[in-house]
């Protein structure tokens, strides 16, 4: 593997596929509302959402920086990472992006959000998510093949 290719070749960078679907979905519920919920007070469902992403991705990227590996997937991957929250997913920081862009779906009371939530995923899984597993199953072999067959892929 060549030092320009030690990558998965992601097609988008998680954060920002989540954070440009999240502002499509703002300007269509502005333009054509789509309310989840007829009380305010349910928003705050969306806010503890958000709180439960938001320190899922924080020690996920915390443990892959204490592992020494690098977080961003357009650079290479040093290890495999089977600590802290990698125990129970292979991808916690993209299950804590997807329940971080739910809570905020839930708190600005747009069902666009959640329209939008499945070609999110679809990108996710066929254009982030399996190359990164063919990255890492070449680049480490048989043990990212054993870290697979004993820890599920998202939950």
């Amino acid at each position: 593997m060549t030092a320009s290719a030690d990558n998965p070749g992601v097609i988008v960078r998680p954060p920002l596929l989540y954070g440009g679907a999240f502002i499509v979905a703002l300007v269509l519920g502005w333009l054509w509302p789509w309310p989840i919920f007829g009380v305010p007070a349910a928003r705050w469902l969306g806010l503890v959402v958000v709180a439960v992403g938001i320190a899922i991705v924080s020690v996920g990227r915390r443990t892959m920086t204490a592992a020494g590996t690098n977080v961003n997937p357009s650079k290479p991957a040093t290890t495999i990472v089977a600590s802290g929250p990698f125990r129970f997913s292979r991808n916690p920081l993209y299950v804590g992006l997807t329940l971080v862009y739910s809570g905020l779906t839930l708190a600005f009371n747009t069902w666009w959000g959640f329209a939008l939530l499945v070609p999110i995923l679809l990108t996710m899984h066929l254009g982030v998510v399996l190359r990164e597993e063919r990255y890492l199953e070449q680049k480490f072999g048989e043990p990212y093949r054993q870290y697979q067959s004993r820890v599920r892929r998202y939950l």
